[in-house]
This record gives structure tokens, C-alpha cells and sequence, in this order.
């Protein structure tokens, strides 16, 4: 039995406020032709389908395209929801979607959905567990003390045996080996102090966990406890993670190979250091149009650093400075510390000013600040 482990597309979302659906269009692309030449038995997308609980229309459009192409291979899809999704709106005509194999379990009605498959091996069970939340699952157990999201899923999961039938477990949540926090971005939805973790412990009984919630692909105590990563970057925190689908085949009963195919996104995110006339000069023409992060290393006053960087790099979404000494040794951080209702617009900005470009306004653009609050009758008398 083969399955395409997806996860975390989070279809509509905007980085540092770019769209990224041409870039998700592309690498759906991709993942459609690792389908058609794989020919998996089915794809198995473990939660965070959408960036927002209201999806704008074209993140739907971009899913329905999504999954009419493997309705199309007549490659059967089991889907479920992630925090980021809204149960409701993940779940609409997911009865007549299913007719076209496409399965969706938005929201845990008290009960673990199983799906029977079968292969030259034997049957194989496949269970979907969309997100849940203590308060979501306790009224189904009421003879259960469930105040963690570990009791939850153990709750959820404690009728599946242990027995020599193959099980698949599709799930959404914050999976931790023995209190070991994984590898983690900044893109990802995780509580502080990890109180909405679930220890591996509780899978026990599958020979395959489909994890979704965590951006870099990676395994969770045991090879087949794994999350697929997202598809593409989503902060630059992930600029070093190889992005992939995982292929995953289960042969006979405590037998399962696991690959991972890579993908190769429409542009990379990526970050760049140095001087700002080394970074224009040195500029990558294959390159040119990867999101950028870039930090600049110069320590005197630039003019319009950002502005001569999308020369080059069209895409630069995130401009920092690492060198730079503040005038008057004043640290940035704290230039417009004070009360600020006792101070005129034009120190005011003489501040933005210098916590923006880390370095005080000369005479002249003073005299010309102040010159258009006086003719807007922005200065205070």
C-alpha cells in the first residue's frame, strides 16, 4: 500500500504580506507529477489545508483545482482539518466530494472515521483525526478526566487495537518524543510551554502516523511517526529546510519504507549578509527573484537601502541591519522611550527617523522636514 504523506499547505497565506498562491499553484504542480509518476493508492493530507479560517476565494479556487487533478488521476485523497482550519467551511459538500474520492473529517464527532483498504498483504486500516482540543473531545468521554490534548487524543484513539492489522493514523497536533520539543519555525501555531503537546507514546498502535502541524519535515521518536513538513517556506526561520512529499510503503506487517521526493519552489526564501554595494554588485541572476531576507552589515547612513535592493532582488521581504552604531549613543530600541504627548511632531519623527535608519537626521533633512509640517500645520507652537 502506498500513500503520499502531504501536510501544513496552507493554501492563501501571505509572508511578510506577498501572496504565495503563484507559488503554491507551482509546487501543486509539482506534488500533481510526483503523483502520476509514484501512482500512490492514495494521498493522505494531514491538516492546515488553508492559512485562515476564512479563506480568501482564490485560496478555494486553488484547493478545488488541487483536488479535482487527483479526482482526475482517480487517485483516491483523505484529508483532514488543522488548527488553522475552520471545520465548517473545510467540511462543506464533503458527502458529494466523497463520491469523487476525495474524504474529508473536519471536526472529531466522538469516534475515530476508519477506512478499509486492502493490498497483496492484507487489509489495511486508515483512521483521520482532524485537530482537537480537550474541550472538543470531553464531552464525548465524560467517564474520561481529560484536561490535556494528550488525554485528548489517547482518548480518541484508545479503541484501536494492537494486532497484526496494519493501521494508518492521519492526525494534526504538536507531537513531542518524551517531552523533547522537535524542530520548530516561526510560522508554526505552538503554545508557550508546550502545553498543547502529545507524546508519541500514544501511537503505539499504528504503523503509520501522517503528522501535520510542524513546517520541517522530520520523524517523532520512531521512523514512522513523521511529519511531511509543509510544501513550501513560510518564514525565514525554515530558509535551511529541505521542502518534499514523503512517500510512504507499507508491506507486510511491521515492514515500512519511507522516501522523501524533494521540491523545487518557483523561488527559494533565502537570507543574504554583507555591505549593501556587495550585495547589489554580487547579485545571483538565477536567483533574482527568490524571496530575500537580507542583512546589511554597513555601519555609516545609506540612502534608500531598500529601494537600490529590489533593484536586483525584487522580492526582498525583510531588510535588517546588523552593524550599524547609533549617532550619539543612543540605542535605537530606545530613542522614542518618554512621554510622547509632551513632544512635537518633529521630534517625533526625528525619532522614527533614527529608529528606522539607525543614524540622526542631518541639518538639511531637518530643514526640510520642517518646513512641510510647517505648511501642513503640523508643528505645535
Amino acid at each position: 500500500m502506498k500513500f503520499l504523506h502531504l501536510a501544513d499547505l496552507h493554501i492563501g497565506k501571505r509572508v511578510n504580506e506577498f501572496s504565495m498562491l503563484e507559488d503554491q499553484r507551482y509546487i501543486f504542480g509539482q506534488i500533481l507529477n510526483v503523483a502520476r509518476a509514484e501512482k500512490p493508492d492514495a494521498v493522505l493530507i494531514a491538516g492546515d489545508i488553508y492559512d485562515k479560517t476564512v479563506p480568501p476565494g482564490e485560496a478555494v479556487e486553488v484547493l478545488d483545482d488541487f483536488l479535482t487533478s487527483f479526482a482526475g488521476q482517480k487517485i483516491p485523497v483523505f484529508l483532514i482539518a488543522g488548527n488553522h482550519d475552520s471545520p465548517e467551511r473545510l467540511g462543506f459538500a464533503s458527502r458529494l466530494l466523497e463520491k469523487s474520492g476525495v474524504c474529508i473529517v473536519s471536526s472529531f464527532r466522538g469516534t475515530l472515521p476508519e477506512i478499509s483498504l486492502s493490498d497483496a498483504y492484507g487489509p489495511v486500516k486508515l483512521y483521520l483525526l482532524p485537530f482537537v482540543k480537550p474541550a472538543v473531545v470531553a464531552p464525548f468521554f465524560p467517564e474520561l478526566k481529560i484536561e490535556s490534548y494528550e488525554d485528548a487524543v489517547r482518548a480518541a484513539v484508545r479503541n484501536v487495537p494492537k494486532d497484526e492489522t496494519r493501521r494508518v493514523l492521519v492526525a494534526h497536533q504538536f507531537v513531542t518524543n518524551a517531552g523533547v520539543s522537535p524542530e520548530r519555525s516561526d510560522s508554526e501555531t505552538v503554545s508557550i510551554g508546550g502545553v498543547d503537546n502529545v507524546d508519541a507514546s500514544v501511537f503505539d498502535a499504528f504503523d503509520y502516523v501522517a503528522l501535520g502541524h510542524l513546517h520541517g519535515p522530520q520523524k517523532i521518536l520512531r521512523e514512522t511517526i513523521r511529519y511531511a513538513g509543509s510544501p513550501l517556506k513560510y518564514s525565514f526561520s525554515e530558509c535551511r529546510q529541505k521542502k518534499s512529499v514523503t512517500v510512504v510503503e507499507l508491506k507486510e506487517k511491521g515492514r515500512v519504507e519511507i522516501r522523501r521526493i524533494p521540491l523545487l519552489p518557483l523561488r527559494d526564501m533565502r537570507e543574504i549578509r554583507g555591505p549593501l554595494d556587495g550585495l547589489v554588485s554580487a547579485a545571483e541572476e538565477n536567483a533574482r527573484e527568490d524571496y530575500i531576507h537580507a542583512i546589511l552589515t554597513d555601519e555609516g547612513e545609506l540612502f534608500d537601502p531598500i529601494g537600490r535592493l529590489r533593484t536586483v532582488y525584487p522580492n526582498v521581504m525583510r531588510l535588517d541591519f546588523e552593524n550599524r552604531k547609533p549617532a550619539g549613543g543612543r540605542h535605537p530600541e530606545t530613542a522614542a522611550r518618554g512621554d510622547v504627548s509632551h513632544k512635537d511632531p518633529m521630534e517625533l519623527f526625528e525619532e522614527f527617523f533614527l529608529l528606522q535608519n539607525q543614524t540622526e537626521m542631518t541639518r538639511d533633512q531637518k530643514e526640510i522636514m520642517k518646513s512641510l509640517f510647517e505648511q501642513t500645520g503640523g508643528m505645535r507652537g
